[in-house]
């Protein structure tokens, strides 16, 4: 029998990802805590293990009362993410009327990618890169075209360069999409970086579209530049939401954004798209914009001391794994290469992801532990995991302490 309901509420002034026990996480019902069975740590998808911002709780809790659950509306939710940009990133030309609610990042990325390439054309990334990327862009009936990143897992202007010239001759209308902070690195682009992406894609006639999910989570040593305020990137668009930052994955409601040559391509957007975001996912993420700042600053924090707290555990335990320490996300890529672990055949395991190979397969089978595995995210990476580390510090340590016997285990 289930034990009590922890809150669903943080409490004010405390680490958000210190208030819920393995016993209360246990008892959700999301992808996270039910792909597995209930003896594997999870630490793969890009859920954390928080309870909501009370800014968050208390708009939902009042459209509950008021059954407020109709069709959303209005530019609520624009004009939050305007004040957030200015106060955070110093965005002070961002234009409401140069943005349009859509239901999720990767589906607005597909509108737009209709609204700029045609069937066929082809579409860059920044390889290894969020796995999504792939499979919506070959859904959308577009190419991929890989562009490496270089061995310090930053954009290489020589690569992106190659890769601009090989989309523009492979269609007529190419596009970049561009993952701002980058997943699964953690790397925060600096400003001189994105220029020089500007200036290349100017060069070759590519649209840049850039996925910010995750920008108001970069962490202490880092800024992020929103790519619209770069130099050069006036015909290009952003796609961002509160989803990662505040944990909404499930209250959908994202938004696109035009930068001042761009915004006539969104207003060729089907009105339709506009139906699909959640008018509970609109609210919710207006007041995480508009007040949840207090409880990210607390979440921050908290990620600055797990991103610590990691790399002192993997060089206790798993000293052969190495990973560049991330800048932003609560995402770490760790280099499992040197446990020489085969590329083992996906798992057959009843209700486990089909899509576990290497060393993410071999730390769910030994360690149940289960990470993402790095060949799903393209070239440059097999033999790597994704951990999520935005979870307590005591599962945190449990899990890489599990990770570590089984190496130990295998060496033996």
């Amino acid at each position: 029998m289930a034990g009590p309901v922890p809150s669903a509420v943080a409490s004010a002034g405390r680490n958000p990802l210190t208030q819920l026990t393995l016993a209360d996480l246990r008892q959700r019902t999301s992808v996270k805590w039910r792909m597995h069975p209930p003896d594997v740590l999870p630490l793969w998808v890009a859920e954390m293990d928080v309870p909501l911002a009370p800014a968050v709780a208390d708009v939902l809790r009042r459209a509950v009362d008021l059954g407020d659950t109709g069709y959303p509306h209005g530019t609520a939710y624009a004009e939050a993410l305007g004040g957030f940009a200015a106060g955070r990133w110093g965005w002070y030309d961002f234009r409401v009327d140069h943005t349009t609610v859509v239901p999720d990042v990767m589906m607005g990325i597909v509108e737009v990618l209709r609204l700029v390439t045609d069937p066929g054309d082809a579409v860059v990334v920044c390889s290894p890169v969020y796995a999504p990327f792939y499979a919506f862009v070959s859904h959308a009936g577009r190419q991929v075209v890989e562009a490496p990143l270089g061995p310090d897992l930053r954009i290489d202007p020589a690569a992106l360069d190659d890769a601009f010239r090989r989309a523009r001759a492979t269609g007529r209308r190419p596009a970049f999409l561009l993952a701002n902070p980058h997943n699964p690195t953690g790397v925060v682009h600096r400003r001189d970086e994105l220029e020089t992406v500007a200036a290349l894609a100017d060069r070759h006639g590519v649209r840049v579209i850039s996925d910010e999910i995750h920008a108001p989570l970069v962490l202490a040593g880092a800024r992020f530049t929103p790519y619209l305020t770069v130099a050069g990137a006036e015909n290009a668009f952003a796609l961002t939401s509160a989803s990662k930052a505040w944990n909404l994955a499930g209250l959908k409601a994202a938004l696109a954004i035009a930068g001042p040559r761009a915004a006539a391509d969104l207003r060729q957007m089907p009105e339709e798209v506009s139906h699909g975001p959640s008018h509970l996912g609109v609210l919710a993420h207006t007041a995480a914009l508009r007040a949840g700042g207090p409880w990210l600053d607390l979440l921050l924090d908290g990620l600055d001391e797990n991103r610590s707290l990691l790399a002192t555990l993997l060089a206790k335990h798993l000293p052969s794994v190495t990973h560049h320490r991330p800048e932003g996300t609560y995402l770490a890529w760790l280099d499992c290469t040197a446990l020489g672990v085969a590329a083992e055949q996906p798992t057959d395991e009843p209700g486990v992801a089909s899509d576990l190979a290497g060393p993410a397969r071999m730390f769910l089978d030994r360690a149940r532990v289960a990470l993402s595995s790095g060949h799903v995210f393209g070239t440059g990476g097999a033999g790597f995991v994704r951990l999520n580390f935005a979870t307590s510090p005591e599962i945190l340590t449990e899990a890489v302490t599990r990770m570590g016997r089984a190496v130990e285990a295998s060496a033996g």
